[in-house]
């Protein structure tokens, strides 16, 4: 082979290289672009809808500032003082300009900053929601694994039953559980309370395991069962017999092929879930004395305030519509066989 043909085959690889990343940048950009045509259009309509419960819901600050027997004049006082004798319209257009710019308004209860409010209780469900989402996925991808693996088998019948009794055990028995034996029992974890990672990772770390651990239940038997499932269909697929005709390795097969076609419906359950720990974790809250977001959502929404009701109404969707994004992108990555139409 002469000098020029050398140079030419390093020089095919990197534009075959280019072309690929070019590709996969290409695939990324169209995952972002159709994520943020459907976002603009919901949050619209689901900032709008929130708003409008205020109006439908008849609640006023007056109502719990001044009480039932305030006058007429006192309530147009104060409504007028918090800009409620406004047309509905510019009513809307007012608070939406303060959403985009990060300002969800003032509670009617105590006058405080709803955004911040909303941050402490974030902060604290994020870290618990988080670490579920690490043990129900890491456990889960373990259990699924195994039981695509060994299917038929006495592994994938025990792993099926197991899976399926702790998803129909609710996260507050599970917790109170977990506080009797590792909490009282055996003083490993603290039993309630909250400690941010600024006062160390350690501390953090021992006062969000049992919550986590409560939500993860329903977490590991979602990832361990979808995943089985897209495994054992994956297996079955023409690119597997394919690649067992070219000789590739069992251990290249699996990794390769069956593992990165097989994550779909596993990732898209993820979609749903993150979001889900988030925002619904109230009662679990209250048994580890944590002042999160949900326990946050409930206190608002039974002292009738509206504000705070719908900053968290915006901040659930924004939640959502972020960790679809993400999963998208992930699986516009790991996933082939979708992008070639197999």
């Amino acid at each position: 082979m002469t000098t020029t043909a050398l140079q030419v085959v390093p020089a095919r690889r990197r534009g075959a290289a280019a072309a690929r990343t070019r590709h996969a940048l290409g695939r990324i950009l169209g995952v972002i672009a159709r994520s943020i045509g459907i976002f603009v259009p919901v949050f619209l309509v689901a900032t709008f809808v929130t708003f409008a419960l205020r109006s439908l819901s008849g609640l006023s600050p007056a109502r719990i500032q001044l009480g039932e027997n305030a006058t007429p004049e006192a309530i147009q006082r104060v409504e007028a003082q918090w800009g409620l004798d406004k047309p509905f319209l510019a009513q809307y257009g007012d608070w939406f300009t303060g959403v985009l710019h990060g300002e969800l308004g003032v509670s009617w209860v105590n006058g405080a900053d709803i955004s911040t409010l909303i941050g402490l209780g974030l902060g604290v469900s994020l870290s618990v929601a988080t670490f579920a989402l690490v043990i129900g996925v890491v456990v889960g991808f373990a259990l699924g694994t195994l039981a695509a693996l060994r299917r038929t088998t006495w592994i994938d019948r025990a792993i099926t039953g197991f899976v399926t009794v702790i998803s129909v055990m609710p996260p507050f028995v599970v917790g109170i559980v977990l506080v009797a034996v590792l909490a009282v029992g055996l003083d490993v974890f603290p039993s309630a309370g909250y400690l941010p990672a600024e006062q160390g990772i350690g501390p953090w770390l021992a006062h969000i395991t049992l919550p986590a651990l409560a939500l993860s239940c329903d977490v590991i038997a979602d990832v361990a069962r979808q995943l089985r499932t897209g495994l054992v269909a994956a297996h079955s697929e023409n690119y597997v017999t394919g690649a067992v005709v070219r000789g590739l390795s069992p251990r290249r097969i699996f990794f390769g092929h069956i593992l990165r076609n097989g994550l779909g419906p596993t990732l898209a359950t993820l979609g749903l879930k993150f979001p889900a720990l988030v925002g619904a974790s109230v009662v679990t809250e209250w048994i580890f004395g944590l002042q999160g977001f949900g326990r946050f959502a409930n206190d608002s929404a039974q002292a009738g305030d509206v504000p705070a009701v719908q900053g968290v109404l915006v901040v659930s969707i924004v939640l959502v519509v972020s960790f679809n994004l993400i999963v998208n992108l992930v699986l516009a990555r790991v996933t082939p066989a979708s992008q070639r139409g197999v």
